[in-house]
């Protein structure tokens, strides 16, 4: 706090003995914002903000009215540019900004897609998804790549570990086709199996024995929706939400259809999905392939023998995430690193 309290007393040379020493591999970059009435929530509480660039870029930064000035390698002082606009321009779209915004704003600074995605002609994100209640634009390289998919391609596999966006932006691109009427049904599913535990015999009737399954996707949904208009729209039969069982016998057409935790499907179970397909719908098909909890341990997983059969298929995608793209708490993105260390 008094490192931050001191900003206002920081010379114009901005500089340090630390910065000294090899002033020769350095460089200084100012940036200037307009719109000033966001500048408290940009820097942050006692410059939160502005201290979390410093320490993860290894930069110098000092705020003065609304210019901001960097110091440090060259580098990093382009990176710290790139993400103080980014951050700028989510709240200008009415997006919050909290150390896991920025951890992944920092996190896309090193992808030379970040310029392109943050400033453009009109200073908008290239990339968004509009839903009732949120824009949402890439937190990720890979998400970019990903919402482009959605966007675009029929069939879409997205392959990763939790955290990383996988069935949020499916749900959320689904929302946005929902609302705009180029899609007149959204089916939510994922097949109930419990992650690596018994639960037993659930009470209540078949509505009540599959929620529990099928919360995430509740979750997302209200995330994106206002709560009125997604009862409103289960009620109507706009918005289903099933386990995959449920699929068998139909053909959905004119439906955006997400399958959530598909490595826990069969190799007959993803086949039937699959072949539910019809015309002007969009599938994706969401699932980390790490993370198989189908009973026994003995079956191939589906997700896994759909992706090997079907990656070069014209019309089918298949992104892949990494901890890297992780976008919850940063310590989730280590926590699956940690993890995928040790077993590999």
């Amino acid at each position: 706090m008094a490192r931050k309290a001191s900003r206002a007393a920081n010379d114009a040379t901005l500089s340090h003995p630390e910065d000294r020493r090899d002033a020769s591999r350095r460089a200084r970059a100012e940036v200037s914002f307009d719109e000033q009435t966001v500048l408290g929530a940009l820097f942050g509480e006692f410059d939160a903000n502005l201290v979390q660039l410093e320490n993860r870029l290894g930069v110098y930064i000092g705020a003065r009215g609304n210019k901001v000035q960097i110091e440090g390698p060259e580098d990093a002082v382009a990176r710290a540019r790139d993400v103080l606009k980014g951050m700028h321009q989510r709240l200008l779209t009415g997006q919050e900004l909290d150390s896991g915004a920025i951890e992944s704003l920092i996190a896309m600074s090193s992808e030379p897609t970040l310029e392109g995605i943050i400033s453009g002609k009109d200073e908008r994100p290239a990339i968004m998804i509009r839903t009732r209640r949120k824009t949402i634009i890439p937190r990720s390289a890979t998400q970019i790549d990903y919402m482009r998919a959605l966007a675009s391609e029929d069939i879409i596999f997205a392959l990763g570990p939790a955290g990383t966006g996988k069935t949020y932006l499916a749900v959320a691109q689904a929302v946005s086709q929902l609302i705009t009427g180029s899609v007149q049904r959204l089916i939510l599913s994922r097949p109930a199996v419990e992650a690596g535990e018994r639960l037993g015999f659930l009470p209540g009737d078949m509505k009540d024995k599959v929620d529990p399954y099928l919360r995430p996707l509740y979750d997302a949904l209200y995330d994106c929706m206002p709560p009125e208009q997604v009862e409103r729209r289960i009620a109507s039969g706009e918005i289903e939400i099933a386990p995959i069982a449920f699929m068998r016998g139909r053909t959905l057409a004119d439906a955006f259809v997400i399958l959530d935790e598909a490595q826990n499907t069969t190799r007959e179970q993803m086949k039937m999905f699959l072949t539910r397909f019809g015309q002007n719908s969009r599938m994706v098909v969401c699932g980390d392939p790490k993370q198989v909890d189908i009973p026994g341990g003995d079956k191939m997983s589906g997700l896994a023998d759909a992706v090997s059969r079907l990656e070069y298929v014209d019309g089918i995608n298949v992104t892949r995430f990494s901890a890297a793209d992780v976008v919850r708490h940063p310590i989730v993105g280590r926590i699956v690193e940690a993890y995928e260390g040790k077993d590999a």
